[in-house]
């Protein structure tokens, strides 16, 4: 009789024969594949990083040459010198060029950004429209140089999606790999801007795939350090801010008081994201109300953003020099509410008056603000077990931003990596994650979700909800004559009870008929035109449409899980 430990070895043996085979064939048969895959993701990282390079570089130009400086770090308080009348003329201008370009390149004159490169992750195949993209690119361009105030780093994650776009369009790419691709080119934008590859994947994985599949990983994490290469060979390996020497955690007594900063990080990143809303309702409402031609918009938004720049210079453009401030704990306490109050006013101008940019960067800079000022108010009242009032502002940072974006994770990494910091971990994690979970009870979940839930793409309740928007009920339903037991007759009957289905609507219209009613189909009707009497273009029974919204699922959760 054979020991069993021979017998163990021997099955032990076996098993690692076969794997080792099966491992052969898999690396014969879809390792060159992969291989290609992965090269073609680091070119995108590498044309990624260069067009967060180019594009940085090309505000800093343009912002030298309007505004005669040569410094652009202290732009701000350079602008204090200026006459008042060109304060006012450079945004004006701005938006003029901003408006004719969106009203020429996109059909909604507005220029993209995040957004939409999540619908186009959710709904496209990974993919958003070439055109509108590098129109949107040249729109912020014009906008972060000339007085608008939001950040550079929505239109940089744009502007990739643009270049991973055309590459898929170009190679067929199917949807899971047009969706990695779309987030290889997203983390090459993010980790080129912040200097930040850890989470620029990580952003990539968070925000716009939502999903953390291991098959996208690799590819991802290979196009992020390519793009952070790209910043650092141009920067150096520096982070973008420096803080004080003494930022840590003065006692684990202290950490309450961070609870508390989370709290009010998230109203404020909510009152942010609430009142930038508010403007772009404002905005359509004056609009539609006095007629103004749709390129006239940014104008109006330039005009009213030179206003506030006279007296409040600290709004134009991205806002590092006075972000900077506010980490070495340079400001005031009544700066830092003033400041924060005008700079939301003023994102909210630029951004209703479609003007382009991102908020990533202003939410820092607000977040930043807001701990300042909370530190400031705080460290006083319990001196003996409080640490430097400017680690408040960098748990701040982290803390409105992270509610802004709805990402908790790459926005944590993301201030690790802006200022170099890693001793003060559990200050901003306590901070972001009290604001997350309050800002995304306010919101639909972040700034970009809540933004698709105002056009009607519900990307924030998760696939079981944005699938539906997919199917066309005119490519699903089915001729009269092939349903057996319904006929013209039982058609009308149902038309005449409210049942029935336009056949330009998606499933989204569809499936709630099948629940509020009992029938196994619905009479599909063309109803768009006016001239023509209602006609019964067909039916669409329960079943097909189930089974083409669970396949969709299937697909779904298996691209996630893979």
């Amino acid at each position: 009789m054979a020991h069993p430990l021979l017998n163990f070895l021997k099955d032990s043996a076996m098993q690692a024969a076969c794997s080792f085979a099966k491992g052969w064939k898999v690396l014969l048969t879809k390792g060159p594949s992969q291989f290609q895959f992965w090269v073609i993701a680091l070119l995108i990282g590498i044309a990624s990083g260069f067009a967060a390079l180019f594009f940085r570089k090309g505000i800093e130009w343009l912002q030298s040459a309007l505004y005669g400086t040569e410094n652009i770090n202290r732009l701000h308080s350079f602008a204090e010198t200026l006459p008042w009348y060109w304060i006012m003329a450079i945004p004006i201008g701005g938006g003029l060029v901003v408006g004719l370009i969106l009203d020429r390149f996109t059909k909604e004159a507005r220029a993209h950004g995040p957004a939409d490169v999540i619908a186009a992750a959710a709904l496209n195949e990974g993919r958003v429209t070439v055109r509108e993209g590098l129109a949107s690119a040249a729109a912020s361009l014009v906008t972060l140089s000339s007085g608008g105030s939001t950040g550079r780093e929505g239109p940089v994650v744009h502007l990739a999606a643009t270049i991973s776009s055309w590459i898929s369009d170009r190679i067929n790419a199917n949807g899971i790999t047009g969706r990695d691709l779309l987030g290889c080119a997203v983390a090459a934008a993010v980790s080129a801007s912040f200097n930040a590859p850890i989470a620029g994947a990580l952003f990539a994985l968070e925000v716009v795939l939502r999903h953390f599949a291991v098959h996208a990983f690799a590819p991802i994490v290979i196009a992020s350090v390519a793009g952070t290469v790209i910043n650092r060979l141009e920067f150096g390996d520096v982070t973008e801010f420096v803080l004080p020497g003494e930022s840590a955690l003065a006692f684990y007594q202290e950490l309450p008081a961070f609870l508390m900063l989370g709290g009010v990080c998230g109203f404020v990143a909510v009152a942010l994201m609430w009142t930038v809303f508010w403007a772009d309702d404002m905005g359509n409402q004056i609009m539609v109300h006095l007629q103004i031609k749709r390129w006239l918009r940014p104008v109006i938004a330039g005009a009213l953003l030179g206003l506030i720049a006279i007296w409040f210079p600290h709004i134009i453009g991205v806002g590092y020099e006075t972000m900077s401030a506010a980490l070495t704990g340079e400001l005031l306490l009544h700066e830092t509410i003033i400041f924060v109050a005008m700079k939301i006013i003023a994102v909210s101008i630029t951004m209703a008056g479609r003007m382009g940019g991102g908020v990533f960067s202003p939410a820092l800079m607000v977040g930043a603000l807001t701990g300042l000022a909370f530190g400031l108010i705080a460290t006083p009242v319990f001196p003996e077990i409080s640490g430097s009032h400017t680690l408040y502002a960098l748990a701040g940072m982290g803390g409105v931003a992270a509610a802004v974006l709805g990402a908790p994770i790459s926005t944590t990494l993301i201030v690790f990596e802006l200022t170099g910091d890693w001793q003060t971990g559990l200050a901003v994690m306590v901070t972001v994650s009290i604001s997350t979970a309050l800002g995304s009870r306010l919101v639909d979940r972040s700034f970009f979700l809540t933004q698709l839930e105002r056009r009607n793409l519900h990307v924030a309740a998760g696939p079981q909800e944005y699938l539906l928007c997919l199917f066309q009920v005119r490519d699903m339903m089915r001729p009269i004559a092939e349903v057996a037991g319904v006929t013209d007759e039982i058609c009308w009957e149902m038309i005449r009870q409210g049942v029935y289905v336009d056949g330009n609507a998606n499933f989204e219209a569809a499936m709630p008929q099948f629940d509020r009613t009992q029938y196994d189909f619905i009479p599909v009707m063309a109803l768009n035109r006016a001239d023509a009497a209602p006609e019964i273009l067909g039916v669409l029974r329960q079943v097909d449409a189930l089974k083409a919204y669970n396949k969709a699922l299937a697909a779904t959760a298996a691209e996630e899980h893979s």
